[in-house]
């Protein structure tokens, strides 16, 4: 139990002591992250969280209290308790040693099914609903039939629109908007 206590430390606000559900509009997970580095997966870098946020384009600083909450180190000390090594390159660029995305995704897959993640694919959220103020649930589109999923919680973790074929389309922008981001 300790140890598992242990590994929840960086991620325990979003998967531990709660029921997770991952909502995918693609039919599977990580299409994104099997592109990125050439299809080698450039997981992070390096650089202490000050000099990372100030390479971060615009503002960076937007982003510091979630590098600090769950650090470059962290994601590298996850993927290692995963049995992946890393290596460091140029420019202080960490990539899996296996120099394959692919070995990325398959470890992070792994925490999901440990940490009993439920996943579901092919699901796109249509709308996030909300009362008083509050999201209490998503309606979504499930293998083409709509549903409505009650939570205590949404987290809305969206792409940009730079490649529509990995599910990056921008309907999570709109999804944002909806809410008055």
């Amino acid at each position: 139990m300790a140890d598992q206590l242990e590994w929840c430390q960086p991620l325990r606000q979003v998967i531990c002591g709660n029921d997770v559900i991952l909502l995918e509009k693609m039919e599977s997970l990580g299409k994104k992250l099997l592109i990125t580095g050439k299809g080698r997966c450039n997981i992070t870098s390096s650089l202490p969280i000050e000099e990372f946020i100030q390479n971060v384009p615009g503002n960076g600083m937007f982003l510091y209290s979630s590098f600090n909450n769950f650090t470059n180190q962290d994601i590298i000390n996850l993927l290692k308790k995963e049995g992946l090594s890393v290596k460091e390159e140029r420019g202080h660029r960490i990539f899996p040693s296996t120099d394959s995305a692919k070995d990325v995704l398959n470890a992070l897959l792994k925490i999901l099914k440990k940490q009993n993640v439920q996943i579901k694919t092919n699901a796109k959220v249509e709308k996030i609903l909300v009362k008083d103020e509050k999201a209490i649930g998503v309606q979504v589109i499930v293998n083409g039939t709509k549903q409505t999923i009650s939570a205590d919680k949404v987290i809305l973790a969206t792409g940009g629109k730079s490649y529509p074929v990995t599910g990056s389309t921008g309907d999570g922008y709109e999804l944002a908007k909806e809410l008055g981001h």
